[in-house]
């Protein structure tokens, strides 16, 4: 299998991964029961589009750089090299190279900026809530425990990470919730902690910025949004109960209508209803299966880009 050959089917694999996958997988109704199993499979979807525009640039780079040729396959035997024909590569491989080089570029880039302005903006929060949180009679140090109480009358709460990380609750959500709904929003936040959805919804905030037009990427970034709530929820069902989360969702969001039909943000109100009506989880054999389906996808790009090594080695 030359170069050429294992450009076009790293092509057909990606168009595969970034257009006609994202359809079926928000197109299916098992990731609402399986909310950690679906970010899993996006992640893996993701990783499968990365590697394959990265062993592409690394192939087509080779094809037309000697000097990067000669670092990928300094290590291989001749006949290794010798399969994969960089010499007679198409003349559309230098267009290739230099696209995905700048892609990678522009990936880098995306991901810098998103890592940047994410530090920003927590060290702008933290300066607010400073401003927010009242002042303490003189003598007292600045808390910086695990918990940070604000005077607002609108209830809130909200995990804050950072140094030391911090659960941010108004007055207006102690008034109105329970302890055991405290405890709801508290294993909530923790569940986002735990599992760094953050960093994980920066990662797909960067590449939907960078790449608008590539449908992976802007439903990646829309469902992380969706599943990071659902599986923090499930998180705090576990602990607390579906209906004592459900409960203490419904206090935190009331004055913003959640239980409207016109609600603005119709994911609270999904939430909910999720909640008081758990549905069914997948069978143990359907989650294992998808779980190592999705691990294998990335493997597809490794495969098509070893082959021609494997092959020689092997006869």
């Amino acid at each position: 299998m030359t170069v050429s050959i294992s450009l076009l089917l790293m092509a057909a694999v990606a168009l595969t991964a970034a257009v006609v996958a994202p359809r079926v997988l928000t197109g299916a109704s098992w990731p609402e029961r399986e909310p950690v199993l679906a970010l899993w499979v996006w992640q893996c979807l993701v990783a499968t589009v990365l590697l394959c525009c990265l062993t592409s640039l690394v192939l087509s780079a080779s094809a037309v750089f000697h000097t990067v040729r000669a670092h990928v396959f300094a290590p291989a035997p001749a006949a290794v090299t010798e399969a994969y024909d960089l010499a007679a590569a198409p003349p559309w491989t230098t267009a290739l190279a230099l696209l995905l080089a700048g892609g990678a570029a522009w990936t880098t880039a995306m991901l810098a900026r998103e890592v940047t302005e994410a530090r920003r903006r927590s060290r702008l929060r933290r300066e607010h809530l400073r401003e927010r949180a009242p002042e303490l009679p003189a003598g007292l140090p600045a808390s910086r425990g695990p918990l940070l109480v604000l005077e607002d009358e609108y209830p809130d709460a909200w995990w804050m990470p950072g140094s030391p990380p911090q659960l941010v609750v108004t007055t207006g959500a102690l008034q109105r919730l329970t302890t055991h709904q405290l405890d709801a929003i508290r294993a909530h936040e923790l569940g986002h902690a735990r599992a760094h959805h953050d960093w994980l919804l920066h990662f797909s905030q960067a590449l939907a910025d960078g790449f608008p037009g590539i449908p992976v990427f802007s439903h990646f970034r829309d469902q992380t949004h969706r599943l990071v709530e659902l599986s923090a929820d499930d998180t705090a069902s576990r602990r607390c109960g579906h209906r004592t989360t459900a409960l203490a969702l419904i206090e935190l969001n009331q004055h913003r209508g959640v239980l409207s039909c016109a609600t603005p943000r119709p994911l609270l109100h999904q939430r909910v209803e999720r909640l008081l009506d758990p549905p069914p989880r997948l069978t143990r054999t359907h989650r294992r299966g998808t779980t190592t389906a999705a691990a294998l996808a990335p493997l597809i790009p490794l495969l098509i880009a070893f082959a021609p090594a494997l092959t020689t080695l092997a006869s």
